[in-house]
């Protein structure tokens, strides 16, 4: 039986306060402000009270625990990552199956017994204690790594000798969105941290000033050396690391989420060197590759918004004199390493995988075969190495590790996952649909064969768009759960990515915001005009700023969707940037302090578009007490605004996880549970029969 969606869910009731806001003369209100404080009683006791609601209703969808059963028992097969070499030893994570964290393991060579060198399933109780990052030294002797707490951005680091698997004294607090890049003589790394925060709002508080430090092994973090730091410039965020021959240290300069960025180097072979400007504009995006001697090579796209390859020799660095090693491709240029002596490059064709490799004058070599139509990646290691590792996965194929031979072309299965499900049974299909402005849109559909074309299909519709992402074809366990019920997956890949290059990404941008919006709704209008579904089928779903595409999505056309599934999403576009690591979203959103770009936003603002007495799809609204990327308010707010607005029977909800942050170093119970919750109130609203 299902759940009686025709009786009115009793709401919690949500107080209003009278604030009201003055944007350039535009006065807005904000009624809901106190639930920005995430910690008070109030917003406790209002989590509390909306959880019950939630999960009374979801207690009462009889297939709930028949999906969780069936996640449980796909989900439980061996996982590896792709593994990696330093000094003689190899590194990989593997997962038994149902582990709430991925162990790192260690082994001297390919076909010897692993070791366990680090377990985070040991470090808490219920697997919120995850690892957020390793940094291996050159001699494969010692690991530096972070640790996340409940999700959280912030990182405490520690360093494990390798051999004892046995920390020694470091510990290193306060680092947020920094790896660790050791120096060659294993003395020590460098990395990336802020002030010391308030204890008690650290999890809200915005973060600016962020400095690049040097800490040497055995050392207190109170003697770490600062290395550079800027603060005539708050905003900006430094990445040091270290060249493979050890000789410089390449610091990447970045300011916020925009994809350009600086680059700046130091002289390690000189103790007394300064940091010198190599590129000093932010104007384009510059990844370094490698170096021979004083020549650099970077990836970047400066007059190539899909990518190209340069070399700038520092010793001779005005513009004039930079080389073009690779030059721009019909296909997008996601990354180039150096194997071989030979470099390899990884493009995306049409959103998928395309790899070749060229020789250092930029001649093309080969292309490597791969399996099928999907997604790879991996292709690490050290200059001369004449063998690397690569993942391969698609829709319908668990990620697949390979081995690949550089000189013979050869690749090889490293290792195969076995999942309880027939590949077979199952099929992906990529059409290119015209957006409102005629803007072709590529996008992946997958179901199972002998799909009827009957408008009659329960469609998960998913979609991101922004900040220069590019969603291509992974596999997920919980859409193999979703495609046996006869469910249909659909992903456009919509402007604001990075599936086309720097282009396609501004087309999605700032005053550009509208198209993306734009693509996913007609996207949606395709698969109903093309017999895949009908409004009363479709779902549609996103998590951060793809929560944000279906906030703005569901209130822009509540009628083209029967349920809205948005997840830790940016709803509230007039006070994201006030938040954390918020401000760092301007490039992508611009600023509400700027009249034309608040114009724009105010426009399409989830929480500021919803409309009182409108019939909003049903929704189950996600995010966790302890995010602090995109903080809770923005999904706490938006729920109140929408439960108070709404005039439909359909349940409007939100579930609010606990000990859980953005998503990153989630438990796989955790992750088991939310997916289960989410299928059930889509069986429940789609009216979908799940098999016996």
């Amino acid at each position: 039986m299902m759940p009686d969606t025709t009786k009115s869910i009793s709401y919690p009731t949500t107080q209003t306060v009278n604030q009201v806001d003055d944007y350039h003369g535009t006065k807005v209100s904000d009624p809901y402000r106190w639930l920005e404080d995430v910690d008070s009683q109030e917003t406790k006791a209002w989590v509390e009270a909306q959880n019950q609601v939630t999960f009374d209703y979801l207690n009462q969808i009889p297939a709930r625990s028949q999906i969780k059963q069936r996640l449980t028992q796909l989900w439980d097969y061996e996982k590896f990552s792709i593994p990696f070499k330093e000094g003689d030893r190899y590194f990989y994570f593997k997962n038994d199956g149902l582990q709430n964290q991925s162990v790192l393991y260690t082994l001297t060579s390919l076909d010897s017994e692993p070791k366990v060198l680090l377990d985070p399933n040991k470090l808490s109780e219920d697997g919120t204690v995850a690892l957020a990052g390793i940094a291996i030294s050159e001699n494969g002797k010692l690991m530096a790594y972070g640790l996340s707490t409940s999700g959280s951005d912030w990182q405490e680091w520690k360093v494990r000798d390798v051999e004892t698997q046995e920390d020694i004294s470091d510990h290193i607090n306060w680092i947020k969105f920094s790896g660790a890049s050791w120096t060659k003589d294993n003395q020590g790394f460098f990395y990336s941290r802020y002030d010391q925060p308030n204890e008690a709002t650290k999890l809200e508080d915005i973060n600016y000033f962020q400095k690049l430090y040097y800490h040497k092994i055995g050392t207190p973090q109170s003697e770490d050396v600062l290395i550079y730091h800027r603060p005539d410039q708050k905003e900006w965020g430094f990445n040091g690391g270290v060249t493979e021959d050890g000789r410089y240290l390449i610091i990447s300069v970045w300011q916020g989420t925009d994809p350009k960025n600086l680059v700046f180097y130091k002289d390690l072979a000189d103790a007394n060197s300064q940091v010198i400007e190599l590129i000093s504009d932010f104007e384009a995006s510059y990844s370094f590759i490698d170096n021979d001697g004083s020549v650099f090579l970077f990836q970047t796209d400066l007059d190539a918004a899909r990518g190209r390859a340069i070399a700038i020799d520092i010793n001779n660095r005005q513009k004039e004199n930079w080389r073009e090693i690779i030059p721009q491709a019909t296909e997008t240029l996601e990354s180039i390493g150096i194997l071989n002596n030979q470099l390899l490059a990884d493009y995306l064709k049409d959103a998928r995988s395309q790899i070749k490799i060229f020789n250092l004058n930029g001649e093309f070599v080969r292309e490597v075969t791969l399996p099928g139509i999907g997604s790879a990646g991996g292709f690490g290691g050290k200059r001369w190495d004449t063998e690397t590792f690569y993942s391969f996965t698609s829709f319908t194929t668990p990620a697949t590790i390979y081995r690949y031979d550089m000189t013979t072309g050869e690749s090889t299965v490293f290792r195969q996952p076995q999942v309880d499900f027939n590949p077979e049974d199952y099929e992906t299909k990529q059409v290119f649909y015209s957006s409102k402005d005629g803007t072709q849109v590529p996008m992946f559909i997958t179901h199972k064969k002998g799909l009827q074309l009957n408008g009659n299909n329960p469609t998960y519709l998913y979609g991101y768009g922004g900040f220069n992402v590019s969603l291509t074809p992974s596999f997920s366990v919980g859409v193999i759960v979703w495609m046996e019920m006869g469910g249909v997956y659909a992903v456009p890949n919509l402007r604001g990515g990075g599936e086309y290059g720097e282009e396609w990404h501004q087309a999605g941008t700032k005053l550009n915001k509208q198209n993306v919006f734009d693509d996913f709704i007609a996207a949606a209008e395709w698969l109903i005009a093309n017999n895949y579904t009908s409004p009363a089928k479709l779902a549609i779903s996103g998590g951060s700023n793809g929560g944000l595409l279906v906030g703005a999505c569901m209130t822009q056309r509540p009628d083209l969707f029967a349920a809205a599934l948005p997840a830790v999403g940016v709803m509230d576009m007039l006070r994201f940037h006030k938040f954390t690591i918020g401000w760092a979203w301007t490039s992508d959103y611009g600023s509400p302090d700027h009249p034309e770009e608040f114009q724009a936003l105010y426009a399409y603002s989830p929480l500021h578009n919803l409309k009182p007495g409108t019939s909003y799809p049903a929704t189950l609204i996600t995010t966790a007490d302890h995010d602090d990327r995109v903080v809770p308010a923005h999904s706490f707010k938006f729920a109140a605004a929408l439960q108070e607005a709404h005039k439909g029977e359909q349940p409007v909800l939100i579930r609010i996880e606990t000990k859980a942050g953005h998503g990153a170093g989630k438990p796989t119970a955790k992750i088991i549970e939310e997916i289960a919750d989410k299928w059930a109130f889509l069986v429940s609203i789609l009216d979908i029969t799940v098999g016996a």
